[in-house]
Formats: structure tokens, sequence, C-alpha cells
């Protein structure tokens, strides 16, 4: 259905489904009766957003954008201009330049009728033609293979495990970008190998799941060991991810509660018990296989935890309390066989740890309890171990995200007010943020970002932002800047990765520093209730505070290459993208994934319909 508004003339997709934390449908694409069979041949086995799919439709059954395609679909421009988002289909003025509603849904019609041939089945089970093409084969071992990279040549994991990196955070590794700039970085076959340890069971936290794919990333040797997968699965979809577990013997699983509405288990955590010890990984990325391509992705790897011995006299826990509070957190799940890893973690000496646990759990929380979840859980922690310093109130707030919630009418509602406040706490004098004070830089990919990515327009499947919830804040673009990491070589590689940071004025130094995977969004954070008495929180994430004063400092100086070795300080903190952010220009526009960007092609020469 074609409508207009505050970004011009737009056809909208079947789906309203605005963001990661939104729930999926209860029935997984395989699960589709037989009358939709060729629609479930073109979707993902898993169960994803609406966003994911439209990715997955179209990496299969791309739109070209041919010289026919443009002489026409796309209504030429009435002056010459370069490939800026005001070409791409939509932007907030009322331009004559926009596509038509009918140009649209001719677009939209022939991409249908593509599609349709695209389905048919080759006969007597012949292999698809560059004319038919059949469904996607599922990934052999092969191809992850050539996926999959050594960290360099000749050089060993553990060796770079063990580079003098206090702070043990990694990105992902791209494929298709120079090797330096994966010379640092980690494949999830990397975190899993046997150099890691030598594993006894594991536990996976996460918000989506492939599982023929997640165990074919375990080294054979490990392939058979017991593995938990923590879910919030529902219903179908539930029974869907069962059934995708059952050939594998070793597979058991666990469902989140999630007893209030929109809420999802959108963290995402690898236990790994070795005979050696414990490890305990913190990661952005879901367990398929897109995220661990060509996205940007943070991981924070825990040192290799001892068991302690019987009857030791210490409890093993950290001068951050990451023990205690990585207990709790298994704890508020009250799920059996979470009990078992509980008493695991229990035995196990975390003393080295030098990082602080924030998570959040579904629930309302008053009192005292406010402090232990969200948004307030940062807070409390930013009070306790931070400190201001002359001009500090000023600093900049940075959030960087790959998914946005609804904010309300205007930003007084929650954004610019409580979780304003929190991010702005800087020790105990911290004050609520007056006019003028700390500026909030907002990192979200525009349109251009994703056109020009590694996967082109595909990309914006995993920055599922909805033109219904934008067109319901417009307010909120003011504060976007362009996704920019020249630094880490991955200008090009879209995040998915979720970032929270306090820069100095001149962007030189750290107050401090969180990787997490909750997006910008109430239901991740945590809203406030009654008056302020109460805090509501929506779904399961989790994170890592790195705070100067675990270090000795009173703050971090930025690493200006993340992968530049040892030239600079060790205690220099590789900030994933490029400061200051560059606030979005004129023409530039927030990716917004069910609306269709026709004007230009994307690096594989393909035009985006999401429909």
């Amino acid at each position: 259905m074609s409508q207009e508004g505050d970004y011009g003339k737009w056809t909208i997709s079947s789906s309203d489904e605005s963001e990661d934390e939104k729930p999926k449908p209860n029935h997984p694409s395989t699960s589709l009766p037989p009358s939709a069979g060729h629609q479930a041949a073109y979707e993902p086995r898993y169960t994803c957003s609406q966003a994911r799919k439209a990715a997955h439709r179209r990496k299969i059954s791309p739109v070209k954008c041919s010289n026919a395609d443009a002489a026409s679909e796309v209504s030429p421009p009435k002056r010459q201009k370069s490939s800026s988002q005001e070409e791409l289909g939509w932007c907030l003025s009322s331009s004559d330049d926009e596509l038509p509603p009918e140009t649209q849904q001719k677009v939209a019609e022939k991409v249908a009728v593509k599609e349709e041939k695209g389905i048919a089945s080759p006969k007597d089970g012949a292999a698809p033609t560059a004319g038919n093409h059949g469904p996607p084969a599922r990934h052999a071992l092969t191809e992850d293979k050539e996926e999959y990279e050594t960290s360099g040549e000749g050089q060993d994991i553990w060796d770079m495990l063990d580079r003098g990196n206090p702070f043990q955070f990694y990105l992902t590794r791209v494929s298709g970008i120079k090797p330096k700039y994966n010379s640092g970085a980690l494949h999830i076959k990397d975190i899993l190998s046997p150099l890691f340890g030598t594993l006894v069971s594991s536990a996976q936290f996460n918000y989506c799941f492939d599982v023929d794919w997640l165990m074919r990333q375990y080294p054979p040797e490990f392939r058979k060991k017991p593995v938990l997968l923590v879910h919030g699965e529902k219903r179908e979809a539930k029974a869907h991810l069962h059934a995708e577990a059952k050939p594998y013997g070793n597979v058991s699983l666990c469902q989140a509660k999630l007893d209030i509405a929109f809420g999802t288990h959108h963290t995402k955590m690898m236990l790994l018990l070795y005979e050696e010890g414990l490890r305990v990984v913190i990661h952005t990325a879901n367990l398929i296989r897109e995220d661990w391509h060509q996205k940007t992705q943070g991981i924070w790897l825990s040192p290799l935890y001892p068991r302690m011995a019987h009857g030791a006299h210490t409890s093993g826990e950290s001068p951050t309390r990451f023990k205690a509070d990585l207990i709790s957190y298994l704890t508020a799940y009250n799920a059996p066989p979470l009990k078992e890893w509980i008493d695991v973690v229990q035995d196990h000496d975390l003393s080295e740890t030098n990082v602080y646990l924030v998570g959040s759990t579904p629930g309302r929380f008053q009192g005292s309890q406010k402090d232990n979840w969200g948004h307030f859980r940062l807070r409390k922690l930013l009070k306790e171990h931070t400190s201001s310093t002359p001009g500090a109130e000023a600093w900049p707030i940075i959030g960087q995200f790959s998914s946005i919630g609804s904010m309300g009418a205007d930003a007084s509602k929650w954004l610019c007010s409580e979780f304003t406040e929190t991010l702005a706490t800087l020790g105990k004098e911290s004050r609520a943020p007056g006019k003028g004070g700390a500026p909030l830089h907002l990192i979200y990919p525009s349109v251009e970002n994703v056109r020009t990515s590694l996967e082109g327009y595909p990309a914006g499947g995993s920055l599922p932002y909805s033109i219904q919830t934008a067109e319901k804040q417009s307010w909120l673009h003011s504060y976007f800047h362009k996704w920019s990491a020249e630094t880490s070589g991955r200008s090009n590689a879209m995040p998915h990765i979720k970032t929270y940071m306090r820069p100095s004025a001149d962007f030189g130094r750290i107050a401090w520093f969180l990787v997490t995977s909750a997006n910008l969004s109430k239901a991740a954070w945590g809203a406030l209730e009654k008056n302020g008495a109460q805090l509501m929180i929506r779904s399961y994430e989790l994170g890592v505070l790195f705070v100067p004063s675990v270090f000795g400092l009173d703050s971090f100086r930025v690493k200006q290459r993340f992968f530049s070795g040892s030239q600079e300080p060790a205690a220099s903190f590789p900030v994933p993208f490029d400061l200051p952010p560059e606030l979005y220009g004129s023409k530039d526009r927030p990716w917004i994934w069910n609306i269709p960007y026709t004007r230009a092609p994307d690096t594989h020469g393909n035009m985006w319909v999401p429909s």
C-alpha cells in the first residue's frame, strides 16, 4: 500500500516489525502451510524478525538495478545529483524527484513476478540453472571452511590472546576486508577452538539460533559434548527450535520466561566449561552465519577461570563483584537447567575479572531492587566507580546501536530525561544534565552506509527500524551520526555491535565504555513507572562495563588505531568506530528497512524492495 508522509512517498511492507527486541512471529518459515511453500523456500530456516526475512529474500532473489529497470521503473531526477540519500527512494522533503506511488507498485509487482519465476523447482531433481533459482542449499562444511580463516599468517590464537590486551575486547572477523584488520579479530570457531581449552560442556544464551550452523562451529572433537541453548521462543517457534535440535542428542534447551508483553531474550553469552577451568564470553552476535560473516560485532572474553580447590578459604570473587552478579543474573531466570551452571560458576575463581556486569531481566522493580538491572544498574555503577573532573559535565555521550524502539512523542519522554541522566552520571556528585550540557551523539547507519556496505542493502536486515516508528519520532533523527569505522577497517561492515561511552570534549579520553546486547529501547533498558518509584524492564540483556579505576587510571586514552599493535600504551582503549562521530548531513537519512530504495544500486548492483 502506497502512502505519503514526512518521509515523502513510499510503499510500505506488509509488516510493522520495528526492532530486534520485538517478539518474533510464533511460526517459523518451515512451519508454514503447504500453500505457502514457495514463500517458505525463500525465508530463513530459523525464526527471526521480518527485516531479516526481507534481507534473506533479497539475497536469494535480488532486484537488479539494470538500465532497463531504471528506464522503465525509475523516474530520472530533474537535476544531476550524486548517489545521495535523496535519490534512494525517500527523504524528509516533499521533493517531486521521488518515485510516485504507482511506480513503486510497479516495482513491487515486477519483483513478485521475478520471484514467482525463480521459485519454480527443477524438474526431476535437476540442479537449478541460472534462470531457475531453487531454494538455497544448506551451508556445506566446505562453505564454512572458505569463510573461516586463521587469525593471521602463522599466528597462534593463543599468542594473540596473550599479547598484553588488558581489556580482552575483540571484534569479529569480517570476510572481504584487508587481512590487517582481521589480525586481532575472532571468529566463533576461534572461540570454540581447543586452543581455548578442552571443552567439557557449554551453554549458549541468545536471541536467534541456527542449530545446524552452530553445531558445525564446534570442532569435531567437541561436537558430542553437552550444549544448552537458552532462548526465549514460545509456541510454534519453540517447537521449531526443539525440532531443529532433536537430531543432536547432546543439545538441550532452556526457555527464558518472558511474562511481560513485547519482551525478548536478547542476551548473547557463552559459558564454556573446560577440563582446565571456565570461560565466560559476552558478545553481540546472533548464532547465525550472517552475524559472523560481514558484520561488526563485539566480544568480551573472560580470563580462564581455574576451579577452586576443595575447602579453599576464598570466595573467588573479583573487585568488580562479577561472580556474585553473574550468579544473580543466572538465578533471575528461575530455570532448573541453569542450576547446574550456577554451581559451576560458584566452583570457580573469578577473581581476575576486571569488568562490571550490566544486565537486564524482565520485571517491575522497586526500592533498592531498581539498582540491580537495566539503566539504573549502569547509573549505580557509574556513580560508585567513576569520578568527575572539572568540565566533565559537558563531556558528550555516545550511544551506538543497531535497532531503535519507540522513544515517545519528544525527547523529554525518556531519552533525554531518565536515560540521559544515567549516561551522564560521573561520580557521586553527578546531577541531571542541564540545558546545553552533555551533548548526545547517537550513531546509527544511514541509507548510504547500508548501500555501500559489503553486503549491500541486505545488510539493513539487521537494522530493523521501521517507517511506522520513525515517523512518530522524527525529532530523534537530529541526534543521528553516521557509522564510520576507518580506525578498525570496518566502515563497510555494518554494525550489529551496541556500545555506549562517555568521551572527553576532545574525544581523546574515555570516562567509561560499555559493550552490550542492549539497543536503544525502553524494553531493553527499562522505563520508570509510578512517578519514578518503579522500573519496568521487558527483556533480557547483558553487557560488560569498562571503568578506568579498575585499571588504576583516571580515564582511558583512546586508541588511535584499533589494530595498531603495541605502538600505543597498553591501557589505550580500542573504540571500534571513528571519533569524533560525524553528524548526518542534510541529505543523510537513517536506514529504514520496510520502504524501498530504488534510486541507486548497492555494491552488488541491486535495489531494495522489501515486500
